[in-house]
């Protein structure tokens, strides 16, 4: 269906014909905007809320400003989706997220406007500095830098990093402070309260809505009067507010709070913006979802809801004609409440994504013991590692791609110190439409070079549930890692009795000859399709589901070593370094020559798509697994070779 743009969007390919308009019809061209996202999600799907809540302003930055020659960097990048509009990719907007289509995120790749790429939070500020710093250099004194960032984001440690070094610097720098009191949950923590002190102060804004006017009358006198007016400000906001200004103490000019969709008003700022030099801050107060009632009401859930009816606002779901599998993240957060339920010591830590890890569960069950900590994976595991010195076990929860952003901290403060912290990756493996910046490629690699760590990742959800609970054992306690990805698992009955597994044990699912695949994780599904395919056609391959990654099951490789003439692995993870280079580490270092063949992510960036697609591209969907058994099978003819003593 194609979704036709209103009469004044319709005219836009570039922020060139944005400019010809006039002030006044910035308000009809933002509804225009507004009703064509709305149309377009509602059809083909994608992140809503936040791409609505900065309409207006989307609208006025690129009014104001020269982009692409002024450098404009989205954070995250949810809510850029009315900049993509606006920047000449109208037309390919119904390809959003859609396999060999449009990023949903900024790509630099994709358009010039472009400035950065992103996909995880709080790295707006420092690559606009970046910018900034490199434009002084060249000499380019007249190009603007703006960061646009969300309070949510703003909580993590690498944006406070970034406002602490712009401040020391000169450089041309806007950041605009996009508070609307979410990230994909509802914000948590001080700086939350913060700005809800600096917005919701009548007092504050009253005083400084006059103080401003008089900043207009006296700048035509000179500077004095304006340094004298700036420090009246500062000692009014620290007065009023009980506090000095946080911006500011960092040597940020701070302007706001200013209404975050009253577009006329943002391009005036914006255009005086322009000509004040150095470090600023302009704080806009924006509503998530700004525009629809049902996603104003329930911002979480109409974060990205999928398809739905405009006008009603039904979100459709597919309704099945028997038991479905639950989702993967649904299994961890039932069976972590289920296990604190019966041991006191279980606490849950996860950096601001509560509803996308189902830790809500828990938080409502026990809200004492469990936690958002914010955008911050890094806090996240040293906070939890000091829960476990405590004699504490958490299940520190993070999807796989922001866990990279913690690897210090794993490697530091949790693995030398053999603390006893279970973490659970969520959406390893490819992670869908979300492209590369969320695939989950590497956690088997590189958890797998960390000392004392285990690395584990189950087939189906009851793995899944015995391996939590083999985790938080007492005489397991060290780290501990399960990886599990996006979306559906495979046993609509899922609620098995809870067992022990053996660490570094792996399950026989199919006993064979002459070839086998050796799995890990939910892709073992796959395999088991392809080996029962291969039955049909009168091949015996053998099936070993492995479970670790470290320490692997050395018992259960010798035997099938000995029997089998050749070995195909599959993993949804990285090639270099993953569960492939173990097996193959494992058969050089005991003399073993048969061939294997390792199937998996390849070196390579791979783009977004459902997981299926991403699968079969990759070659090792069930046809691409059954082709590497049937290969291998039947063409292999070197002699199985016995351990050699070395």
């Amino acid at each position: 269906m194609l979704v036709e743009p209103g009469p004044l969007l319709a005219e836009i390919n570039s922020p060139d014909d944005l400019k010809k308009l006039s002030p006044d019809q910035l308000v009809q061209v933002s509804q225009e905007l507004r009703q064509f996202i709305v149309d377009s999600v509602s059809i083909y799907g994608g992140h809503f809320g936040a791409s609505l809540g900065v309409v207006e302003l989307s609208v006025a930055l690129h009014y104001v400003f020269n982009t692409p020659y002024d450098q404009l960097v989205w954070d995250v990048g949810h809510q850029a989706y009315g900049h993509k509009i606006l920047t000449g990719r109208r037309e390919q907007f119904p390809t959003n997220r859609r396999y060999k289509g449009m990023s949903g995120f900024p790509k630099r790749s994709e358009s010039p406007y472009d400035a950065f790429g992103v996909g995880h939070s709080s790295t707006s500020i420092g690559a606009a500095l970046g910018m900034a710093v490199a434009s002084d250099y060249k000499g380019e004194f007249d190009r603007q830098h703006i960061a646009v960032i969300g309070d949510g984001a703003m909580t993590a440690g690498m944006a406070f990093e970034a406002l602490n070094h712009a401040g020391v610097e000169k450089s041309n720098l806007l950041v605009i402070l996009n508070d609307n009191c979410m990230s994909i949950d509802p914000n948590v923590g001080a700086l939350k309260e913060y700005l809800t002190d600096i917005t919701t102060s009548r007092t504050y804004n009253k005083v400084r809505d006059e103080l401003w006017n008089v900043l207009g009358k006296l700048s035509k006198f000179g500077p004095n009067p304006q340094q004298i007016a700036r420090r009246v400000e500062q000692a009014m906001k620290a007065t009023l507010l009980k506090q000095g200004n946080l911006f500011e103490a960092l040597k940020f000019r701070y302007f706001g709070p200013v209404d975050g969709h009253d577009v006329q008003h943002l391009a005036a700022i914006l255009e005086d913006l322009k000509h004040i030099p150095g470090p600023k801050l302009l704080h806009c107060v924006t509503v998530k979802g700004k525009g629809y009632a049902l996603a104003e009401k329930d911002q979480t859930l109409w974060h990205a809801p999928g398809l739905f009816d405009k006008i009603t606002g039904e979100i459709y779901k597919k309704v099945p004609d028997k038991p479905q599998p639950p989702k993967y993240q649904d299994v961890f957060g039932h069976t972590l409440v289920e296990l604190a339920e019966a041991n006191d010591k279980i606490m849950g830590v996860t950096p601001a994504m509560p509803s996308g890890s189902s830790m809500n569960l828990m938080m409502a069950a026990m809200p004492d013991r469990a936690f958002d900590v914010g955008i911050a994976e890094q806090h996240a595991v040293t906070f939890s590692a000091g829960l476990a010195t405590q004699g504490l076990v958490p299940f520190c929860n993070i999807y796989s791609s922001f866990m990279q952003r913690a690897y210090d901290q794993v490697l530091h403060d949790v693995a030398l110190q053999n603390l006893h912290v279970v973490f659970c990756l969520d959406r390893a493996g490819f992670a869908g439409a979300d492209g590369p910046t969320h695939h989950g490629n590497y956690d088997l690699a590189y958890m797998r070079c960390v000392p004392n760590m285990v690395v584990s990742a189950p087939m189906n959800e009851e793995e899944l549930r015995n391996l939590m609970y083999t985790a938080q054992l007492p005489e397991n306690a060290g780290p501990f890692s399960i990886r599990y990805p996006r979306g559906e698992g495979v046993m609509p009955e899922w609620r098995t009795p809870l067992k022990k597994i053996a660490i570094g044990t792996g399950r026989v699912v199919r006993e064979g000859e002459g070839v086998a695949v050796l799995s890990i994780g939910h892709i073992g599904n796959y395999a088991a399709r392809a080996t029962e395919q291969l039955r049909a056609e009168g091949l015996n391959p053998g099936h070993y589901d492995m479970r670790f990654c470290k320490p692997l099951d050395e018992e259960m490789l010798h035997d099938i070593a000995r029997r089998y003439r050749a070995l195909v692995t599959v993993e949804d993870g990285c090639l270099p370094g993953g569960f492939g280079s173990a097996v193959l580490e494992f058969m050089a270092d005991h003399g073993y020559a048969l061939p294997v063949r390792r199937l998996g992510i390849p070196d390579r960036v791979v783009e977004h798509g459902s997981q299926d697609e991403l699968y079969k591209e990759c070659g090792f969907d069930v046809a691409g697994i059954a082709t590497a058994l049937r290969e291998l099978g039947g063409k292999v003819t070197v002699p199985v070779v016995e351990k050699v003593l070395l």
